[in-house]
């Protein structure tokens, strides 16, 4: 045994933040700390408390449990010891507390409860029991869900600090339900155990202008009960929801949604409603749910979702509604299943940065964010004051800019007590930067915003020497915090707030780097799964499918392939080979309805397709009309997909299917080739990212092709002048696909280009964190005239990865890191670059620096892995054990500009040459802006195309003033 190797971490299944997991076997994870070089596990030793098991190999992420399996009720204490090959061991660890979060089948018995006699759809209530304990426990578990979310009490303190648990799921098929241990909550005596529920998900009105409607429900409901363990060994369930419960429509909750906000009125506070010995009226005989509500809102002037209130009145209990009060379609409640991700929490909070006079006269804080969330503010004022709360991302003409939300009032509404108050929002969520506050003078310094997302544990981290670059990465990290909450959305601000697949597709490797997110999409996945099955293998453009009207549109590239690209994420990323069993059959019958949508002839063509998705060339109204074809969007994926779903097959030992799908993955691909690239290299659609598709997709592999395939990439982005040309299907693709094909300072330029489009246009306007559209916010400053524009999307964030992977160049080998790829590309803008990312093996670093004529790179691989390491200015790979690693390589010199012959110059030598762009288009804004300015957007920068063919119809003299700017400005050798 050795001091210097140890256990630092050990955990079971897919969650750190708690001991409790939802199957009876989960599988277990530990990694070693150590400063003995290439370490490697040869075996390890478990022990649950009654069993040792030793185990040989190296195996040490999602290691199957080898005890026996967990039951309902069951805890153990867990510990590991490993030694290593080189015959070190480590002491045992600490031991790690699992807890069964799951009943036994058929234990279930609650059932939905709620308002029996509701004044208004979606009403929110309070609901509780009494209970009585006659003689000591050992332990009291809590199982609780809601159609709905809800926030549980027990003797007057809340069980958790979970917030709009549990979340949203495909309520037909799956509900997910919370473990809360309460056993320091109950006692013996008299009990009450209490929540106060509201619909937010279950509830919403979905769809799009004025043509929404609730689909899951009118009333939230709330399922739960006690699994209570006595001294004397035995287990009863009880405080079980039934008709024993009762309901109060007349709580502090008056009205909440997701897209509405919520109102609360403080004066109908009922003190001390779950606690014993507050005094209950008495009750009638239960009453079961038949009408599930009125079908309208009860008052048209309440249509936002704000009821009106008239002040305090006493709280009516009655006996509570049994029974969902679901919509046709939605009657059956499934039988809930414990929780597999985290849930969402208050995760931070943030003070105000500025406050903002009007023109209005009004008052906006600005909280230097755009996050997702809500504010908490302490406010004092006469009774029944109201206050106000109005959310927004940007300002527009001084002003709160909502517009952009379209339908969602996102408003917080409070009615004050007349004392001491904390307002905040406790069942919907915000996304805005800016809030505005009405009806009360409030002390900013008494204002802050909470945020809020599905708390997962940060594992990835990115830094640079370029200060935009930096904030772009922040961007990616704050857009993937405010919309993975619950579910992964693509927005966390309108009247949307989907779970839309494309969106995730693309930007799950990005999300697997920066956040442990494989609970969390893969509870996601299940859902999916469960939609698409119900969908004839067609996956739903969202997930829940909660655009049922969307329905007809038939199989669409790129958003149904999460079905096989997010599972082969989480596979490749987190080394879950569990996922990929789970998903098998969601992966294959997606790929199985594209080939019957394709038919046999090879391409999938003709369909209509979402495409690349937000192409800029796009007009605003119509965001699917991009450069590149659908059909070529299409058959890439089907290729792509069918690769997937064969690589699955192989390992999981489906040798049939493997030989199957990779024979349809082959056809597809030639179709491909046949279908839309010229042998001189030329695809059908010349645009960027039907470039990136064939070259990242591996769908063209003859290397002359590939080259010139390449090559015609990186001229089309020259000629673009290295301004963004790809959407929601090409972003992700093209700074690879150039790097691949020997292209990286063609990549460079288009990261770090700052004119709109770019990905840095947004940094120079402000933003905080990623915008759905390349000019959500134009250059004037004035907001998108699209409908559709949000301030705060994931999917363009996500070359995040390529970042990661090639320009820090840290990267998986092998599932799961369990080889590392060292690989940095170091661009030549920057002076230094590094990635850290916490792999389920450990701690993995890579950096570079500049150092005179060197680049300096060093590395920490975690123990228990090797890494494959390719330095720049080296063609040999070389691996390495764990441990930290220093190389010095020469650094590339950068390649002499020569002087450039004015206007005789090629456009391609000016665009390359900022001295001379940059000559050219202050040369023009001289003489004139709007003439500079087309310059800039319409030139199409070839190399076969001169400076004066540019500047055709401009005056002489000017000719002379740009011509000479131009040779002077490159004179000197750069």
């Amino acid at each position: 045994m050795t001091e210097h190797a140890r256990i630092t971490t050990l955990r079971a299944e897919l969650r750190d933040d708690t001991g409790f997991v939802a199957i009876p076997t989960p599988r277990l994870t530990w990694q070693v700390g150590t400063d003995e070089r290439d370490w490697v596990q040869a075996s390890v030793d478990l022990t649950d408390g009654v069993e040792t098991v030793t185990i040989d190999g190296a195996e040490s992420a999602l290691v199957a449990w080898p005890f026996r399996p967990l039951a309902a009720g069951d805890a153990r204490d867990v510990a590991v010891r490993v030694r290593a090959l080189s015959g070190t061991e480590t002491a045992w660890s600490e031991p790690l507390r699992v807890e069964a979060g799951f009943l036994a089948e058929g234990e279930w018995v609650a059932a939905p409860i709620g308002l029996a006699d509701p004044d208004r759809e979606a009403q929110p209530a309070l609901v509780r029991t009494t209970f009585t304990l006659d003689r000591p426990l050992r332990r009291a578990l809590l199982f609780w869900t809601a159609l709905g979310v809800a926030e549980p009490q027990l003797n007057g303190t809340a069980v958790s600090d979970d917030v709009l648990s549990p979340g949203w799921t495909a309520y037909r098929d799956r509900l997910v339900h919370e473990t809360v241990d309460v056993t320091g909550l109950v006692r013996e005596g008299e009990n009450i155990l209490g929540a106060t529920i509201a619909g937010a998900w279950y509830t919403e009105r979905y769809g799009f202008f004025t043509f929404t409607n609730r689909l899951y429900g009118t009333q939230p409901s709330f399922l739960a009960q006690l699994r209570v363990e006595f001294e004397d060994g035995s287990v009863e369930t009880v405080a079980a929801t039934d008709a024993s419960w009762q309901a109060c429509g007349d709580g502090p909750v008056v009205d909440s949604g997701i897209y509405p906000g919520e109102h609360q009125d403080l004066r109908r506070v009922i003190h001390g409603w779950s606690s014993p010995g507050t005094g209950q009226e008495t009750v009638a005989e239960p009453v079961e749910a038949s009408d599930p509500g009125p079908a309208q809102d009860s008052d048209p002037s309440t249509s936002s979702g704000i009821a009106q209130s008239s002040g305090a009145a006493s709280a009516g209990w009655s006996p509570a509604r049994v029974g969902a009060a679901a919509l046709p379609g939605y009657e059956a409640v499934p039988v809930p299943e414990a929780r597999i991700a985290p849930p969402v929490r208050r995760i931070q909070t943030l003070s105000v940065a500025d406050v903002i006079a009007t023109p209005s006269g009004g008052r906006i804080l600005d909280f230097g964010q755009n996050l997702v969330g809500r504010l908490r503010v302490r406010a004092r004022g006469e009774a029944g004051t109201r206050v106000v709360i109005r959310h927004a991302e940007v300002l527009e003409d001084g002003e709160l800019g909502i517009r952009p939300l379209r339908n969602a009032k996102a408003t917080a509404t409070f009615d004050l007590s007349g004392g001491a108050d904390l307002l905040e929002s406790r069942f919907s969520f915000y996304g805005f930067r800016y809030a505005q506050i009405e009806g009360a003078d409030i002390d900013p310094a008494d204002v802050e915003a909470v945020v809020l997302h599905t708390d997962m544990t940060r594992t990835g981290w990115f830094d640079s020497s370029h200060e935009q670059l930096d904030r772009l990465h922040e961007n990616v990290v704050w857009g993937m915090r405010g919309n993975f909450l619950s579910i992964p959305t693509d927005c966390p601000q309108r009247d949307e707030r989907l779970g839309w697949t494309g969106d995730i597709q693309v930007f799950s490797p990005t999300a697997s780097f920066l956040y442990d997110c494989d609970g969390f999409l893969t509870s996601w996945l299940r859902d999916l799964a469960l939609e698409q099955a119900r969908n004839d293998g067609e996956v739903p453009l969202v997930i829940p499918a909660a655009l049922p009207a969307f329905g007809g549109v038939g199989p669409t590239a790129a958003w149904g392939d999460a079905a096989t690209a997010v599972p082969t994420v989480l596979h490749d990323r987190f080394g879950d080979l569990g996922v990929l069993e789970a998903q098998y059959d969601s992966m294959r019958a997606w790929t199985d309805a594209v080939l019957r949508d394709a038919g046999h002839h090879g391409p999938w063509a003709g369909r209509m397709q979402l495409g690349d998705w937000l192409d800029p060339s796009a007009p605003p109204d119509k965001p699917g009309q991009a450069k590149v074809d659908g059909d070529i969007v299409a058959t890439a994926y089907l290729a792509q997909s069918l690769r997937q779903v064969a690589d699955a097959a192989r390992l999981l030992g489906l040798d049939e299917d493997a030989e199957t799908y990779g024979a349809l993955a082959e056809r597809s691909r030639a179709a491909f080739v046949s279908h839309y690239v010229t042998p001189a290299g030329r695809m059908m659609s010349d645009a960027p990212t039907a470039y990136a598709l064939a070259l990242e997709f591996d769908l063209v592999t003859e290397p002359e092709l590939r080259q010139a395939l390449s090559d015609r990439l990186a001229a089309l982005v020259r000629e673009g002048g290295y301004r963004i040309a790809t959407g929601f299907v090409g972003t992700p693709l093209v700074t690879d696909a150039l790097t691949a094909g020997g292209h990286l300072a063609e990549a460079e330029r288009l990261l770090l280009q700052t004119e709109c489009p770019s990905w840095l246009y947004p940094v120079t306007m402000g933003a905080t964190t990623v915008w759905e559209r390349w000019d959500s916010l134009l250059p004037d400053g004035s907001v998108n005239p699209g409908e559709m524009t949000s301030f705060n999307h994931y999917a363009l964030g996500a070359v995040a990865d390529w970042l990661h992977r090639t320009v820090a160049g840290l990267a998986p080998d092998a599932p799961g890191y369990r080889r590392l790829r060292i690989a940095p590309r170091p661009l030549a803008s920057l002076s230094h670059a590094s990635a850290r990312h916490l792999t389920p093996y450990g701690e993995a670093s890579v950096s570079w620096r500049r150092d005179g004529g060197e680049l300096v790179v060093t590395a920490v691989v975690p123990a228990n892995t090797t890494a494959i390491v390719a330095l720049p200015s080296t063609d040999a790979e070389l691996e390495v054990g764990s441990g930290s690693h220093e190389w010095r390589v020469p650094a590339a010199a950068a390649a002499p500009r020569a002087p450039l012959p004015g206007l005789d110059a090629s456009l391609a030598d000016v665009i390359d040459d900022p001295r001379a762009y940059r000559a050219l288009l202050d040369t023009l804004r001289a003489f004139d802006p709007d003439r500079a300015e087309a310059v800039r957007a319409e030139t199409q920068w070839g190399a076969g195309r001169t400076l004066r063919s540019a500047l055709m119809f401009t005056p002489p003299p000017v000719l002379d003033d740009v011509d000479r700017a131009v040779r002077d400005a490159t004179a000197q050798p750069a």
